[in-house]
């Protein structure tokens, strides 16, 4: 099978030859990957180096061609993005983080004034360069190719602040469903431009925000239901409808709304954070996995960064074990990869999906 045959059929619980792989790097552990696999510096790094390991699924980066006051990408940048949000760099030990220093959107009061807002314009994105990025994507073998669309919890608190947003959504929540609104339908857009863009070479499209922490969900799962779960679901009925395959990103501890995912029209759940509550690869095959797929499922919070090669390698084929029963696993670290992580350990990760067998 040529990989985006292994992704496709692990999105609808088919057999395949080997467990289908992703990974995603932050800066400054690509970097190091590349040290490690000996690759010289290049503009096309992410692609090389996910060539290199043989990875199957691709993420598409879309290039901004908007103004220069709002363009810096999100944990890319000292500024402000698209949306108008302000980033400050932090770093640590290993990492250099980009967080939050403003929110545009802070002293809001009523619907008007979201509605006043300088919304950004879908014209900021080179669309025109979607083939081009695909084409080098698939040089090697015809990979998986996932767009991000984006989502309607996280951006809009983003724009608003957390503390205001969550308030709101009990106190005020017109305010907070307007700016969902509008950051729901400018991701459908993009998303559908992308698709277009792509003519038939883009197979899944993503969408999400963080609506879990460790121990629960964010918001109770009856206020998501009511102001969250329409925006949400329709970003993933969309391309649902469309004969694409759909991707959701949340990380942390989310069971208490994955059968409404499943019923938006949702494939593959991502990234599965094994430590968090409910998370765990049994309970989550036992209770979806009949419905669902996979995406991630192996620790970047202990494992990956403190666990050796042989124990990556190991718990990582437990998991295909339990998660990939019925084909629907897509292995993956539970998030971006780390610069605290052996490279190694990454190795050995894709080297036990590649050695498994059904």
């Amino acid at each position: 099978m040529d990989s985006r045959s292994r992704i496709i059929a692990a999105c609808e619980r088919r057999g395949t030859d080997r467990s289908p792989t992703s990974a995603r790097f932050t800066p400054d552990a690509l970097e190091l990957m590349r040290l490690h696999l000996g690759l010289r510096e290049s503009d096309n790094l992410l692609n090389d180096v996910l060539d290199e390991l043989d990875v199957d699924m691709r993420w598409l980066g879309l290039p901004f061609i908007g103004p220069e006051e709002r363009s810096t990408p999100t944990l890319s940048g000292v500024g402000r993005d698209f949306w108008g949000v302000g980033h400050v760099k932090v770093e640590t030990a290993t990492e250099t983080y980009y967080e939050f220093s403003d929110h545009p959107l802070a002293e809001v009061r009523s619907v008007a004034e979201v509605e006043a807002y300088d919304w950004p314009d879908l014209d900021w994105w080179d669309y025109s360069a979607v083939p081009d990025l695909i084409e080098r994507m698939n040089a090697r073998d015809r990979r998986a190719v996932l767009f991000m669309a984006g989502g309607a919890f996280e951006t809009p608190w983003y724009m608003c602040g957390m503390e205001k947003f969550l308030t709101e959504l009990h106190l005020a929540p017109e305010i907070p469903e307007a700016i969902c609104r509008h950051v729901a339908e400018y991701y459908r857009q993009r998303a559908l431009r992308v698709i277009d863009a792509a003519a038939g070479k883009l197979e899944i499209v993503g969408s999400g925000g963080d609506i879990g922490t460790q121990r629960g969900m964010m918001v109770r799962p009856e206020t998501w239901r009511q102001r969250i779960k329409p925006f949400t679901g329709r970003l993933i009925q969309t391309f649902r409808k469309m004969g694409m395959k759909t991707f959701y990103h949340s990380c942390g501890s989310i069971v208490p709304v994955i059968d409404d995912l499943i019923e938006a029209g949702l494939d593959l759940l991502d990234p599965i954070q094994v430590g968090a509550e409910g998370m765990s690869p049994e309970n989550l095959y036992s209770r979806f996995g009949d419905r669902l797929s996979f995406h991630g499922g192996i620790d970047e919070q202990e494992l990956l960064p403190h666990g050796t090669a042989t124990e990556v390698y190991d718990e990582t084929k437990r998991t295909i074990d339990i998660l990939g029963q019925q084909g629907g696993f897509v292995v993956s670290a539970a998030h971006q990869i780390q610069a605290d992580t052996p490279p190694e350990n990454v190795v050995a990760m894709l080297q036990a999906a590649k050695d498994y067998r059904w």
